[in-house]
């Protein structure tokens, strides 16, 4: 099959390609047993963000996922955000680093780390015990419309991008 017809076909469903997410009850506690090893002087090893601050980004983003806050669409997301939809969720390959962040989820202030940690544990907790049925119908400001699977699938790649970050 030729490359281009590869990267533009439909992204695998969880039948065809077991992508992984914080739908599986295994993974979301292996993430949260990785969040208890990250500490508030982790040395980052890329990046900008502070541990504190990148606990609050994560929970931003489940937040959305969620459908407790949502962000409008970018029209960069509108020109390119089905291609990069397609390469990411085609297989279980992390995020690269210094991956560029959807303005709404940046987080400049100081954030205090515990806090931080327990608000990203019960959203995470809250979003894979809700299942498919509790996530948001809204579309990704970037990638636009996504299936419960897919943002499972998002809510995973971004959380562990971030806690590889970090080293835990």
């Amino acid at each position: 099959e030729a490359p281009l017809r590869r990267i533009l076909r439909r992204p695998p469903t969880r039948e065809t390609f077991p992508l992984k997410n914080l739908f599986e009850p295994t993974l979301a506690r292996e993430v949260t047993e990785r969040l208890e090893r990250l500490r508030p002087d982790s040395p980052r090893q890329w990046g900008k963000m502070s541990a504190p601050q990148a606990l609050a980004h994560c929970s931003v983003s489940l937040e959305m996922a969620l459908g407790d806050t949502h962000a409008p669409r970018m029209f960069l997301g509108r020109i390119i955000g089905g291609f990069v939809k397609r390469m990411v969720f085609r297989n279980d390959d992390p995020f690269k680093r210094n991956s560029p962040t959807v303005p709404q989820l940046v987080v400049a202030d100081e954030r205090e780390f515990t806090a931080e940690r327990t608000r990203l544990r019960g959203l995470i907790d809250r979003f894979s015990a809700g299942g498919p049925t509790k996530c948001t119908s809204h579309p990704h400001s970037f990638f636009g419309p996504l299936t419960p699977q897919e943002w499972a699938v998002l809510m995973y790649k971004h959380v562990d991008h971030h806690l590889r970050q970090f080293g835990a």
